[in-house]
């Protein structure tokens, strides 16, 4: 995965490096991080793109994320998109969990996926709720789920 700051700007590091760089930074500088990791997607004819974010929230003092691209042919079911989608998240959140155990940094995984059964993608929510609950990782889903609703949300392209 190739990632960016939101101004467009690549990460010069590895994400993980990178990763651990802000949260010394962060942590030096006196602020109690969190964060969030989600991931959304968009049909777009026969391509589906999807975007995964890794939020970083200060405690009472904003915040910034890292953004990773990528686009699919493959044809997905609503059920399979909203599966993918908490795929990538818990692939991203395995690869970096170490780091944020060793610096105690809380990190939940946002599904964008409705609560509500009246919408269709609830129909993934018990699956998508038991795998990443079973990785051992907090969850959120809508409309609690601002990492893929709302900043995962604004990236897909």
């Amino acid at each position: 995965m190739i990632w960016r700051k939101l101004n467009g700007e690549l990460l010069r590091l590895p994400v993980k490096s990178a990763v651990e760089e802000v949260i010394e930074r962060e942590t030096k500088a006196g602020y109690k991080l969190k964060v969030c990791i989600g991931t959304d997607s968009q049909v777009y004819g026969t391509e589906t793109s999807f975007a995964t974010v890794i939020v970083f929230l200060r405690e009472k003092r904003g915040g910034f994320m890292f953004i990773s691209s990528e686009r699919s042919r493959q044809r997905y079911s609503l059920r399979e998109r909203m599966l993918a989608e908490v795929a990538k998240s818990i692939e991203v959140a395995y690869d970096l969990c170490d780091i944020f155990t060793r610096y105690h940094v809380d990190m939940e995984v946002h599904a964008d996926i409705n609560t509500n059964p009246q919408f269709r993608s609830n129909e993934a929510l018990r699956e998508a709720m038991g795998y990443i609950l079973g990785m051992g990782y907090a969850f959120k889903a809508k409309p609690d789920a601002f990492a893929s609703s709302c900043c995962a949300d604004k990236i897909v392209n």
